[in-house]
């Protein structure tokens, strides 16, 4: 079974911070540990989130060899491209 078969649903509430909590089944599935980046998108009043790719050394040296704008590469890969 991989991750894109598991549906799963979790409940959280938005602190007086409006600080929440990733439930722990849904961090353990992604791997998400303190520190990560998670990105929040709103697509027609439905909210997604995603964790950010690391990057990872090869992704940098992907970017020098592949030149061009490095301004759309940095956001391309923040969104996790």
């Amino acid at each position: 079974m991989s991750l894109s078969d598991i549906h799963m649903i979790s409940e959280t509430k938005i602190s007086s911070g409006h600080s929440t909590i990733v439930p722990a089944e849904i961090r353990r599935s992604l791997g998400i540990n303190p520190g990560d980046i998670l990105i929040w998108t709103l697509d027609d009043h439905e909210i997604k989130i995603k964790p950010r790719k690391k990057m990872q050394f090869k992704d940098i040296v992907g970017l020098i060899e592949e030149g061009g704008d490095s301004v759309s590469a940095k956001k391309r890969i923040q969104r996790g491209e």
